[in-house]
């Protein structure tokens, strides 16, 4: 789908793969990285023939977070005090783990290795996550002096304010199986194979759901976070009836009634 010097990004027929490709580093984010990442999340969104993005990293790692060699390397702080350009470099990240919460299509995560800071946001902003057994996630940035910024409200939404608040002040690192008993993942594989299986039955599923009302669906959902449930609910009153007055439904209703498959389940 494009070239990138950081990331891989190929479709699968309806699938597109996603693949963090600095397994030298662990998959550890540069800014030039989290620019690449930012613009494939919006090819994503744009390619109305996708219906699943899968993410994951090279190399048996998912992503060490930030490179700190890149960190360490920054420019001097503005003489006269102005506005540190720095900041708009950092909030960056957060659009594009903005732009791949937000993604319309269902999106899956196969975790391996290390996943901390941004990598444990990246997983955070993915709808359904694979563990592999090696798979460790947590916010270890303290340690060093600094904080992970920009994962952290992805962070709690997915696993809480209390085992966030955990995680943020003590700097450990979590194991797969706490990670899936958080809710980080909903999938803990022993191996390859495993993983291999789990995709499978992940990518069955999703490519059985009418790709528009997946992405209305998951929408609603992510709108929980930030409005009241009267206003979700009118939302989602509307949006049901938007979707029941297209042919899609009438389509998708007749195939449930005669056992048969719509057209969308037959790719």
């Amino acid at each position: 789908m494009a070239d990138y010097a950081n990331i891989s990004l190929a479709r699968d027929g309806a699938v597109a793969r996603l693949t963090l490709n600095r397994p030298d580093r662990r998959n550890a984010l540069t800014h030039a990285m989290m620019l690449e990442l930012e613009d494939a999340f919006g090819r994503v969104r744009n390619d109305t023939s996708c219906r699943v993005l899968v993410l994951r990293g090279a190399g048996g790692h998912f992503s060490a977070g930030g490179d700190l060699d890149a960190m360490a390397d920054m420019p001097p702080q503005p003489a006269d005090r102005t506005t540190d350009p720095l900041i708009a470099a950092y909030r960056q990240f957060g659009d594009a783990l903005l732009a791949l919460n937000n993604l319309p299509q269902a999106t899956v995560a196969i975790v391996e290795g290390s996943a901390v800071g941004g990598g444990f946001g990246m997983a955070c902003c993915s709808d359904v996550v694979i563990l592999h057994e090696s798979a460790r996630f947590g916010m270890p940035e303290p340690k060093v002096g600094f904080i992970p910024s920009q994962i952290i409200p992805f962070v709690v939404r997915r696993i809480g304010a209390g085992p966030a608040r955990d995680l943020a002040v003590t700097g450990r690192v979590i194991d797969a199986a706490e990670a899936r008993r958080l809710g980080v993942g909903s999938h803990l594989c022993a191996g390859i194979a495993d993983i291999n299986r789990a995709l499978k039955a992940v990518l069955d599923d999703v490519l059985k759901l009418e790709p528009t009302a997946v992405a209305e669906v998951k929408r609603l959902v992510l709108s929980c976070a930030t409005k009241d449930d009267p206003a979700v609910l009118d939302d989602a009153a509307a949006s049901l009836v938007g979707l029941l007055r297209r042919p899609q439904a009438r389509e998708g209703i007749e195939a449930f009634k005669s056992k048969t498959v719509p057209s969308w389940g037959r790719g």
